[in-house]
This record gives C-alpha cells, structure tokens and sequence, in this order.
C-alpha cells in the first residue's frame, strides 16, 4: 500500500485480517502523518507513541494467533473528555493540566478488549463547552478542509482528525450537537447514540443529562463497526440501558424502500443558508429515488430548544464543575490568602471564559427564587419538544434536514458574540433534550468546497435504521471530494 491512512476502518481491518499488513506498520504510518500534519491542523492535546506502538505490537500478536476482531489494530483518537489510566486527560482546561486518571472508561476498556490502538488525545472546547474548538486553554484546531475556518465543536479535534487522516476513526461526546456539528464540518460521519446506549462511566461531566459518547468515522460502514464495539449495558453507570450491543454492520445492506423520511419544516427558517438548504434538498431528492417515502412533520418546540438547552445544561454544568476547588485534584491557585481566598483564585484561573460564563448562568437558574422560573419550566420546555418527536415519529421512520445552518465559519468571526455561536446548534440540539440517536453524514459541498452534513434522526434504540438510510444514501450519493490535503 501506497498510503495506509488513506484506508478506511473497513479496509484496514481487512487487510489486517489476512496479514498483508501489520498493525505495527499502520500504528506507524499514522504517527508519521500526525508528525506531518497536525502542526497545522492541530487536532491533537497529546500524542502517546511509545503507548501507541506497544498496542500496536499487541495487536499483531492476537492478529498472528487468530484472537483478532474486526478493531485488532485500528488506530484512533481520543476526545480529552475520556479517562484512559495513566494518560493525561484535560478537557482542554487548565483545571485539569495535570490530571492523569487511575482508571479507563468504559469505552477504553471495550476498545481495548477490541485491540484497537490509541494514539493521542484531541482537542476539544474546554470541559465541551463550544461549537468550534476555539475555547481549548491550549490551542484551537483548525478545520483540513480551510485552515482559516472552524472544525466545530466541542468534539473539534475528533472530526479534523478524521478528515486529516491522523486517525481511521475517534470517539467524541456529543451534548447538544458536538459530534454532529464538527462532523458536518469536516466532512465526516459522526453518531450521537440514543442516551443511555453507550456508558457515560468515565466521561468527564458536562451536563449529565444530555452527555452522550458517540464516534467519527470516514464513511458509514466505519461508524457501525465502531458502534458495535462500544455499545452495551454497563452497571457502572446509572444511566446505562439494560440493552446490550447489536450487529449494526449486518444492517447496512439491503433496500430501503417504503421507509418513511420525516421534513420538519421547522428546519427550514429563517437563517439557513441557501447552500446548505440546497445541498439537504438534493440528499432528500436522494432518499427519495432510492424508494424512501418524504413526509412532512413538525416539530413546533424547535423554536424554545436553544432557549431550553441554555439552562439546562449550564445548570447541571454548574452542579458538576463545582469539584473542581482546589481540594480534592486539579488546579490549584499558587498564593491565596484563606480557603475561601483559594476557591475563588483556583476558578477564576483554572477555568476559561465560556465556562465561567456557563457556570454563572447554571447557578442562577438553580438559584432560590429563580429555580421554578427557569429550570423547572426549561425541564417542562424539554418534555414537550421530547413528545414533537414521539408524535413525529408515530408518521415516519427517520426525521431528515441540517446539521447546522452554515458550513464551517472563520476562526474568530462568532468568538465575541456568543448568542450568535449557541445558534449554530438549533438543529442538533432538540435530539440531545429528547435523547433520541442522531448521525450526520455529507451530502456536498457549498461554493467554497466546504462539506455540508444531512442530519438523520430515528426514535430510541433505532440506530439500525439510521445507519441504513444513511449507507443507502451515501452509496448513492457518489463520491465527495478527495480528502483534503492541510
């Protein structure tokens, strides 16, 4: 092979699988295409050779001795919001510099079990609080496709590690769009799962919630490989649904006639742009020559989730940074003059301006005299855009539109007027207050040769039919344009 990162996950694997590579050599090829490339994209926090070439050297002892799976092998990165023991993991804070966890997460233990070989952690917005990876304390990531522009976020780093190909795949977490919008972006697939189908055990809160993990990945059949492997139900973690994983891969194939794709013309206002707009009617024209029946539903809360987001999830990101004191790990300030001296100087320099601003607005909301006017109604906001989906669902399959209302925007041209960054999430996130499965998936590319995602959306524990409907589309898509060259 000419390039070994230019491989899928799929194609990687099979060529593992019967030994015409090694891990070892493909561990190795992504390395040196980090080493090459993620000056510029910046994708990475850290990058953990040493680690990476010792599983790679495991995973070519289970290939040799027929232990092997259909991850053995595969090179991916790491949102810096997963604990994995004994590597450094800081949510893109200075809070937690310096943390390194005394245990893995769920997901790293199963991919693990999987033989799959961590290279790095990736950037992120601090805490995955930020829609363009700007807010990292260390650096921003810059999107493959135009370094001028924003990969997205929070899961920034996961998508233009993706798109750069310094990894096959990554695992993201996604809490009111931060797979999806990053995704769309960059041009890749990303997946939130319905809430609850992968253990949040191990995932540094934000807002616990509405916090999901979820992967990015090159083409379809890589998400449903990925899916497979970190799903099922864990007792570690409260929220973990008594399912376990399901073959997602063997549900790619065959026709998908008949199935009944849901237009929510709220998706369609005000402050789309007319590329994006064009591009998502071309994939439903799509959809529809492939037999899917369109039909029309509404979604009448869509209007109130913003609104409805931005209380809830600071409010339990209020609630769950409050560890974060200089007592217990962490940030600690340097000179203080008493306790409370040491709290107020720890947080008002370990943590970054978006997040302070966040946590302002979550202890206000929560706060005597306030809670019952905006968290308890913002929570009655939630169940009704939970029920618009029930209802819509009851006429169709899957719900279609956009992942964001424009492609990917200028580093800095949103960093000064944050009400204008939460609404690049509008559409992504009601699916994360209903905790239904989303997934975006490219379908063009606006004038600029900058990618544009389709949302798809199904009813609970129904990822099988959303990857179906999206392999079907991205089969009969055609190809998009090359991988970008940073």
């Amino acid at each position: 092979m000419d390039d070994l990162t230019k491989l899928s996950l799929a194609e990687t694997s099979e060529l593992l699988a019967r030994r015409e590579i090694s891990a070892r050599e493909v561990a190795a090829a992504y390395l040196d295409r980090i080493e090459a490339v993620d000056p510029k994209v910046k994708a990475y926090i850290n990058v953990n050779r040493d680690l990476a070439l010792t599983m790679a050297d495991e995973a070519d002892r289970r290939l040799g001795s027929g232990q092997a799976g259909p991850l053995t092998g595969a090179p991916i990165g790491i949102k810096d919001v997963i604990c994995i023991q004994g590597v450094p993991t800081t949510c893109g804070s200075r809070m937690l510099e310096n943390f390194v966890p005394p245990y893995d997460a769920t997901v790293i233990k199963k991919l693990k079990e999987a033989g799959a070989v961590f290279l790095g952690k990736l950037n992120m917005d601090e805490f995955a609080m930020g829609s363009s990876t700007e807010n990292s304390a260390f650096h921003p990531t810059f999107n493959p496709w135009d370094l001028s522009r924003i990969p997205g976020g929070s899961s920034g780093g996961s998508a233009a590690a993706v798109a750069a190909r310094t990894c096959v795949a990554s695992l993201g977490s996604d809490t009111g769009g931060s797979i999806r919008q990053p995704a769309s972006h960059c041009g890749v697939v990303g997946m939130k799962p319905t809430y609850g189908r992968v253990s949040r055990f191990g995932l540094v809160a934000f807002a616990s919630s509405l916090d999901q993990i979820g992967p990015l990945t090159r083409d379809v059949r890589d998400c449903a490989m990925l899916m497979e492997a970190i799903c099922g139900h864990d007792p570690s973690d409260s929220t973990s649904a008594p399912r376990e994983a399901e073959p997602f891969t063997s549900s790619l194939e065959g026709p998908v006639n008949g199935i009944k794709v849901g237009v929510p013309r709220e998706y369609f206002a005000d402050g789309l742009s007319q590329e994006v707009a064009q591009a998502v009617n071309r994939a439903l024209d799509t959809l529809r020559e492939l037999g899917c029946e369109l039909v029309e539903v509404e979604l009448p809360h869509t209007k109130y989730a913003v609104a409805t987001y931005y209380i809830i999830a600071p409010a339990e990101a209020s609630s769950n940074l409050s560890r974060y004191d200089g007592v217990k790990y962490g940030f600690r300030a340097g000179e203080y003059e008493d306790l409370m001296d040491m709290y107020k100087k720890t947080r008002s320099q370990g943590f970054g301006a978006e997040v302070k601003r966040r946590i302002m607005i979550g202890t206000y909301a929560l706060s005597s005299g306030f809670y019952d006017a905006y968290y308890r109604k913002a929570s009655q906001v939630r169940t009704l855009i939970k029920q618009d989906f029930l209802r819509a669902f009851e006429k169709c399959d899957v719900i279609a539109g956009p992942v964001a209302p424009t492609t990917a925007f200028k580093i800095g041209e949103k960093a000064s007027d944050p009400l204008q960054m939460y609404l690049s999430d509008i559409f992504t996130i009601p699916v994360n207050l209903a905790g239904v499965p989303g997934l975006s998936v490219p379908c063009g590319v606006d004038k600029d040769n900058l990618p544009v995602g389709l949302q798809l959306v199904s009813n609970y524990f129904r990822e099988d039919i959303l990857l179906k409907v999206a392999y079907n589309f991205e089969r009969a898509r055609g190809p998009m344009p090359d991988w970008p060259e940073p």
